[in-house]
């Protein structure tokens, strides 16, 4: 028996190192499946754009004083004249403190009044040798302090004054309320922008460049019926933090009757000539991965991936525009790229 229960133990030994050096599957067979796509460089020189239709000139609208709003007169979308009330603080605060800087100014009067007259008895009185010369200066000092504490009382009346013509809010100019955000009994402080009005006049289009591609001095706005010319006005002082991206302003040249009438806020199509210093490539949009280091793109070379930094140029509705570190003929991973990783082993399809 004992025999037999060494045989058994030896044999079963030997199974499981037996199925301990079985070959373990190979990684390429385990890797997934990509769709590969050949990079083409492109042949285009011009550049289209989506832009925005502004106005030239757009206000925040904001009180120069705070208090609680008691009248709201405007709505969004709504055309204003200049000067005309939009909103109205509750002004009995402003009225209290213009009546208290009233009677300040009338108690200022009459200390001065009461001064001049002190000062005046003194001086006929010196002239009689019936004051001291001390005292007479006195009431000049004390003269001058009147006169001083009027000043001051005339100031804070017409501070107060003007306070109460703050709690008014009109328009500046001529225009279109874009953004009315402001509501009866909302308390606001000063300088709070309640309101956004663009005024009217000329239209601008705002369009946004890829990070490295300087805005053209000209362009082409491409509407239904014909084209306006586009000439860049402002650029911005730095590329924007979040969106990589370079802002410009261009003004519609011939802004005049003949001129269409843009809707502020639409999306518009502009175009302009501008080829690219470096080679560009077209891509598929889901061959663009982007995981907090900016986008990439996967190439595939010896059955792995490996991710390249692009610049995005301009975007489609199925493929995007960009440059970077690439070649014509080189295969890329057209969709799926956010499963891979650095060096990773993949099957391309129909190989």
């Amino acid at each position: 028996m004992r025999a037999f229960v060494v045989c058994f133990t030896t044999a079963a030994a030997l199974l499981l190192t037996g199925c301990n050096n079985a070959a373990p599957p190979t990684t390429q067979s385990n890797a997934p499946i990509v769709k590969p796509w050949a990079l083409k460089t492109n042949q285009q020189s011009s550049l289209s754009l989506s832009g925005t239709v502004r106005a030239r000139t757009e206000t925040p609208l904001a009180f120069q004083v705070g208090g609680r709003i008691s009248e709201r007169l405007v709505d969004a979308g709504q055309s204003v004249d200049e000067g005309q009330t939009l909103f109205t603080l509750d002004p009995r605060d402003f009225r209290e403190q213009a009546q208290g800087a009233q009677a300040d100014l009338a108690a200022a009067n009459a200390a001065l009044r009461i001064a001049q007259a002190d000062l005046a008895r003194h001086q006929e009185l010196l002239q009689h040798n019936a004051v001291s010369k001390q005292a007479a200066e006195q009431a000049e000092l004390m003269l001058r302090e009147a006169r001083a504490r009027r000043e001051v009382a005339q100031t804070r009346l017409s501070q107060a004054e003007n306070a109460l013509d703050y709690a008014q809010l009109t328009a500046p100019a001529k225009g279109v309320l874009i953004e009315v955000n402001g509501q009866e009994g909302q308390v606001v402080t000063s300088g709070f922008a309640i309101a956004q009005l663009a005024h009217a006049g000329e239209r601008e289009v705002e369009v946004y460049f890829p990070e490295g591609l300087a805005p053209p001095e000209t362009g082409t706005l491409a509407l239904e019926q014909q084209a306006l010319r586009l000439t860049l006005r402002e650029t911005a002082g730095a590329v924007d933090p979040q969106s990589r991206t370079l802002r410009a302003r261009y003004a519609l040249s011939g802004n005049n009757a003949n001129t269409p009438k843009l809707q502020l806020g639409s999306v518009v199509r502009a175009q302009f000539n501008a080829p690219m210093n470096e080679t560009s490539f077209i891509v598929p949009l889901g061959a663009i991965n982007e995981r907090g280091n900016g986008p990439h793109v996967w190439r595939i070379q010896n059955e792995t991936v490996s991710p390249v930094p692009v610049s995005i140029i301009k975007i489609e509705s199925e493929t995007a525009l960009v440059k970077g570190p690439l070649e014509e003929g080189e295969q890329v991973v057209a969709i799926g790229t956010h499963l891979l990783q650095n060096n990773m082993a993949v099957r391309v399809q129909n190989q």
